[in-house]
């Protein structure tokens, strides 16, 4: 349990010195935005290939494929229920917030560190089904409300997941992995090599991201988001720890997957369409912070 902290305490003073390097001038935010196209195109991609080229893809682990899917998709439809009477803006920028999780970004520094490649393994699976919820459904929801005579656009959906580098890695590996067709060792060991930089570019970035700052003209809203995303979360992860005939670590993945913060990627959408995206990266960096504090309190429960 020392070491589990050591690393959550390591963790933290990594971010704390992503908010510290951007409060004093030395990093300015909009360089988050390189930084954040470096990891999602080069580390996370040879972290995913580095983990999954060799890994016994067995049932429990497709399974969390399609929970993940299944979970976003029931996430979507208690919030169009929960924001049904807003107006259509407010609606479709609310609607967007809630399905879909920051996997590769926020957990998979801190999965990689707890439980290591099997830990990354679980949640990978898990994020391949939450994938298809952050660029395809929440997508959809933020772009059907985004105006009055807007239609839905299957077609640009399908071209947003098709450009999803992360994405196009996990299933080429599925693929690859499941034909039974090697890697050559040169090509793991530069994925292996530049993987080790995922880990701190990732904490650096989420530190980098972090505002404080908050709207009280949106209370309400962020009440509802936070309380859609963290207490059916919970309620569903624990049902599921204590119920599912499943190994440890199919449930921790679960307990914890379901309290991760927002999707990133749901910022971006804000600006398409135009919702009030101060507000949208005001609610991300807070469910950042509660996702983190959650992930060490469940962690320390449960390990």
């Amino acid at each position: 349990m020392d070491s589990f902290n050591s690393q959550f305490l390591s963790s933290v003073l990594i971010i704390a010195l992503g908010y510290f390097l951007k409060r004093c001038n030395i990093i300015k935010e909009k360089d988050g935005e390189g930084l954040a196209r470096i990891i999602f195109n080069i580390t996370l991609p040879c972290l995913i290939v580095s983990t999954f080229h060799n890994v016994t893809l067995d049932g429990s682990l497709m399974l969390l494929v399609v929970i993940g899917f299944l979970y976003g998709v029931m996430a979507a439809f208690l919030a169009y229920f929960a924001f049904r009477k807003e107006n259509r803006q407010t609606k479709g920028m609310l609607g967007m917030m809630v399905p879909g999780f920051n996997v590769g970004l926020f957990a998979y520094p801190l999965v990689q560190g707890i439980w290591g490649q099997e830990g990354l393994a679980y949640f990978g699976m898990f994020d391949v089904g939450n994938a298809m919820i952050v660029f395809g459904v929440s997508y959809l929801i933020g772009s059907y409300y985004s105006g009055e005579k807007v239609k839905l656009n299957f077609k640009q959906v399908l071209s947003k997941v098709s450009k999803s580098i992360p994405l196009l890695t996990y299933l080429i590996i599925f693929g690859l992995n499941l034909a039974h067709i090697p890697l050559p060792d040169l090509f793991l060991g530069i994925t292996g090599t530049i993987s080790k930089a995922n880990t701190p570019l990732s904490l650096l970035l989420l530190g980098i991201y972090l505002n404080f700052s908050f709207d009280k003209r949106y209370l309400h809203h962020f009440w509802k988001v936070l309380g859609l995303r963290y207490i059916v979360g919970l309620a569903v992860g624990i049902t599921c720890f204590r119920l599912l005939p499943f190994e440890d670590m199919f449930k921790y993945t679960l307990l914890v997957g379901f309290v991760l913060p927002m999707g990133v990627s749901v910022l971006a959408y804000s600006v398409e369409f135009k919702y009030d995206y101060k507000f949208v990266g005001m609610v991300s960096n807070m469910t950042i912070l509660i996702s983190f504090v959650l992930l060490w309190g469940i962690s320390n429960m449960v390990m």
